[in-house]
């Protein structure tokens, strides 16, 4: 019982980029659809790379991990930037296709990845994990498009600054952190 309650609160820290990112793609029009399937996708990427990062092990963590803190960071960057520049367009959501929703869930699954390195140190059970990640990042997801979106309807054109702010500081706080 007591893993699981750690399991519970890594699987909290580990979905705040999620639902960071998701609250700024909320601000742009998202259909249902979209938001269930992004949610859905995160959740499974939040169950797989935790398993890759456990299965490849240490030597990847040395080697590659702060430099792909530093692709996130420059993702999220230009996507700030792209939002910034399409913000006047009438659009859907910068959400508009399966290959955007994948880059997205890989993007904030990154750092469950080393996550999944860590337990491979600590626990031969990884499953159990990784079914508490994907379950609480896929709900965290939801529950930031959502609420990016009721942000976005109260505040109308300011909201979509705010989710590009986000985009914005989470890119930064990638490169420098």
């Amino acid at each position: 019982m007591n893993d699981i309650l750690i399991y519970f609160f890594i699987a909290i820290g580990l979905s705040m980029d999620a639902f960071s990112l998701a609250l700024a793609y909320g601000t742009t029009k998202i259909t249902s659809i979209k938001k269930i399937l992004l949610s859905l996708t995160v959740g499974i990427f939040h169950f797989f790379m935790p398993q890759l990062g456990a299965f490849l092990g240490t030597k990847l963590l040395l080697n590659y991990i702060a430099k792909a803190n530093y692709l996130v960071g420059i993702i999220f960057l230009i996507l700030a930037i792209e939002m910034f520049l399409s913000r006047k367009e009438e659009k859907t959501g910068t959400i508009t296709n399966m290959l955007s929703i994948i880059i997205f869930a890989f993007t904030v699954s990154i750092d469950s990845f080393s996550v999944g390195i860590a337990l491979s140190l600590t626990t031969k059970k990884i499953i159990e994990p990784c079914l508490i990640f994907a379950i609480i990042s896929g709900i965290f997801t939801l529950l930031g498009v959502i609420l990016g979106n009721k942000i976005a309807e109260k505040f109308e054109n300011k909201a979509e600054y705010i989710g590009i702010i986000i985009l914005f500081l989470l890119g930064i706080k990638y490169l420098i952190f």
